[in-house]
This record gives C-alpha cells, structure tokens and sequence, in this order.
C-alpha cells in the first residue's frame, strides 16, 4: 500500500496506538503470554519495540485482546497483526498486505517503513489526521517467484466529511533475508 496521496506532517494528534517502549526478547510461541511484548529483528539484536496501548484512530477503543483487527481477518489484533507489528516476519505477502493496511489504520510508520524494500522506501511517512480508513478487501494474491508475490487490494477511506474513496492497487511484495516487504504499486482504480 502506497503513502496517502497528500501527506501531511504527523500530529500528536494522530492517535497512534503505541504509547510505551522497552527491551525485549522474541520468546519461542509456546513461552509467549498474551501480555509480554516481543521482538527480535533480522540481525539477533534486541531492540526496543513499542507496547500496545488502548485507543486508534479508527475513533474508538482497541484492547489488543479483545479488539477485531482493523484488517479485516475476524481475529483481534493480539492475534493477527500484533504478531507482525510485534517483530514477527510475515509469512506471506498477504499477511503483510494486512498488516500494512493496519499500520496505516493506527499511523505506525515505524512498521511501514521497516516492511518498505530499501530501493523505494520513503524516507518518512506522513499521515493526514483527517484520514480515516474504513476498511480493506483483499482481492487476489499472486505468488510470481518463490521469492516475490503480487496481492490485489481494495482499501476504502475517508479524509475530513469528504465521501469515502477507494484505493484499488496491485502491490508488488519481495522475499528478502526470509522477510516479506513492500516494493511498490500500480493503481487500478
């Protein structure tokens, strides 16, 4: 998914769901509680990763427990799209289409950028407090290569009391180091 059209500065009042930060470790599934944070990235180092709190842009409360995932999948957050903004990779390039179009919905630019290839990553990403997104259809998913994939999506949006808007877009996704990521789009409609 592409950066919104005309991005503005981002606000404190975005509504950003992460509020906390601190060490943390990727713990084996089998050790992980639902309330311990985790990440490890690609090198092994630890780094610190933000703690999910309650509150999205969407306009109402998210409880990482018992939310439904803005992506649309019918699991809460803490078990779908949590994992990957957590540290976990991926598994696929719909998965990441999904959890990217959640980044959006909660302004993580964090994440964006991290799942965003270094050949065309921005070097910021800027959200418009007035955009609302409303919700994503995934259309079709394509695996090209075993290390590249297409995903068709429809992700549907408001900005201020405008009427909603659609962005239809093939997105182009590569396997690198064993990570999903973002290469870029074609817009389709």
């Amino acid at each position: 998914m592409s950066a919104p059209k005309a991005p503005v500065a981002l606000p404190a009042a975005c509504g950003l769901l992460y509020s906390q930060s601190r060490q943390t470790r990727l713990l084996p599934s089998n050790e992980r509680h639902s309330s311990q944070v985790s990440t490890t990235p690609a090198n092994g180092l630890t780094r610190s990763r933000p703690e999910p709190s309650i509150g999205t842009k969407l306009g109402r409360a998210l409880n990482p427990d018992k939310s439904p995932c803005p992506c649309g999948s019918n699991l809460c957050y803490q078990q779908c799209c949590w994992l990957w903004h957590d540290g976990l990779p991926a598994g696929d390039a719909p998965s990441l289409m999904r959890s990217r179009y959640t980044a959006y919905v909660m302004c993580n630019g964090a994440y964006l950028l991290d799942t965003w290839h270094p050949s065309t990553r921005p070097r910021q990403i800027a959200f418009d407090p007035q955009q609302r997104w409303l919700g994503l259809k995934l259309i079709k998913a394509n695996v090209t290569s075993t290390a590249a994939a297409e995903v068709e999506f429809i992700a549907r949006y408001r900005i201020g009391g405008a009427t909603a808007a659609r962005l239809h877009e093939r997105s182009r996704f590569v396997r690198d180091a064993g990570r999903w990521l973002y290469v870029d789009g074609d817009s389709l409609g």
